[in-house]
């Protein structure tokens, strides 16, 4: 079966989006371990952004800490402390980032995380603050040397991320070019060389509404990778939640 439009009619009307995103990771991790070597381990992720509360034991306090201080009869005395004032105070929302996504890791070192697979959601995508902040986090994979995967099916947004983390480090794609595809699939890897400039490489699918899924390599060192099929993964989920 073809990728479909889970953001309009029909699919829309009858499942919500958010439906595919947050069982999607977890059969990956099902499919990646018919494949992934004894030593690593995967494992689904989903955070919502949104549900992020504060508890109200962190409310904000204004009023002074006092310091304890020896008092001349004995006693305990207390002088409050006055801590430097902020030099800008402004209001401001923070980007706290939807994540929808497949990690994995090398358990012969301390579990070290190897790989991402980050299914893109439209509040990545929905505003610039939001787009910079997923990017970041992308180029800090990249910076680490794990392997970065992103899936992208949101037909809402027609930002492509994977065009803005190659502008974020001063890369371009030629096969991108004038208006960036918005639904695509795209594996990215850092490359350290020994007193030589470091080198990224990609493997850039675009995906179209009605088209199979494309097939991406997953790193999981320098010379070690595995198939990851995103078409079988997205008809089993598909399969699971009734959409057709």
């Amino acid at each position: 079966m073809p990728l479909r439009d889970h953001f309009r009619p029909p699919v829309e009307t009858r499942h919500s989006w958010d439906e595919l995103h947050g069982m999607w990771p977890a059969v990956i991790v099902q499919k990646l371990f018919a494949h992934l070597p004894d030593e690593y381990v995967a494992a689904p992720g989903v955070r919502l952004g949104a549900m992020f509360e504060i508890d109200v034991s962190a409310d904000e306090q204004d009023e002074p800490v006092a310091a304890p201080m020896s008092g001349l009869s004995g006693g305990v005395a207390v002088a409050p402390l006055a801590p430097p004032q902020p030099t800008l105070t402004i209001e401001t929302e923070l980007p706290d980032q939807d994540e929808y996504e497949v990690r994995i890791y090398d358990d012969r070192h301390g579990r070290r995380l190897v790989a991402a697979i980050e299914l893109i959601s439209p509040g990545n995508k929905d505003r610039p603050e939001s787009r910079r902040a997923f990017v970041g986090k992308v180029a800090a994979l990249l910076q680490r040397n794990v392997c970065v995967s992103l899936v992208d099916v949101v037909t809402i947004r027609d930002f492509n991320l994977y065009a803005d983390v190659l502008e974020f480090i001063g890369g371009n794609d030629p096969s991108l070019q004038s208006k960036p595809p918005g639904l695509y699939a795209v594996t990215l890897r850092g490359r350290k060389r020994p007193r030589q400039r470091s080198l990224l490489e990609s493997w850039f699918y675009p995906m179209q509404i009605g088209q199979p899924l494309p097939t991406l390599p997953i790193w999981l060192d320098v010379d070690l990778s595995i198939d990851l099929e995103l078409e079988s993964s997205y008809e089993e989920t598909c399969r699971f939640l009734r959409i057709s």
